[in-house]
């Protein structure tokens, strides 16, 4: 059952949300309320709202899920890109395959040396006029004061075939329109 699912992702009991130190489990802010609620009912105001979300994470992101539901439940929660250190090998294919966009931090930066609290609106450029396989992208950081930041990013999808993947957005939509071209 899919809506099962989408209320279990980020739900883990201890999982750590760096927006609410101090606290476990599938909880969050919401942005720019400030109220605190679980991840599924904040992303279901997001999708109300047309706010499409981003996911930070360390390293190895992904590591150990359930990897399939792993990138499913992302994208039904209105995940648009997963910004990490670095990804857990398949895990990272299977967003693409979710047409969920995976960008790694170059440099060495993080989610902490960005001071990242979870207020700002994060924009990705370079992707407009379309993606290759590992380009180079900026992430541009406007925080709550209006300051802006931009952070250079690895784009994660690696392959040409995964280009075509998350350009019809995800594989299941590359099949079916590859399907219905040959019909």
């Amino acid at each position: 059952n899919h809506e099962v699912m989408m209320r279990g992702t980020f739900a883990n009991v201890r999982i750590k949300n760096l927006m609410l130190p101090g606290t476990e489990g599938g909880i969050t802010t919401h942005q720019p309320s400030g109220e605190q609620m679980p991840i599924y009912e904040a992303a279901m105001r997001y999708i109300k709202d047309g706010v499409p979300s981003v996911v930070f994470g360390g390293d190895e992101y992904g590591q150990g899920s359930s990897r399939d539901w792993a990138a499913k439940g992302p994208q039904l929660l209105g995940v648009k890109a997963v910004i990490v250190r670095n990804f857990e090998r398949i895990h990272r294919a299977n967003l693409v395959f979710m047409g969920v966009l995976p960008l790694q931090f170059k440099s060495g930066a993080s989610v902490q040396s960005l001071k990242i609290d979870g207020s700002e609106t994060i924009d990705i450029l370079g992707i407009e006029k379309g993606i290759t396989p590992m380009q180079d992208v900026k992430m541009v950081i406007t925080r709550k004061d209006g300051k802006r930041e931009e952070v250079a990013l690895c784009l994660r999808i690696d392959t040409p075939i995964e280009v075509d993947y998350y350009q019809h957005g995800g594989i299941l939509p590359y099949v079916l329109r590859e399907l219905l071209a040959a019909a």
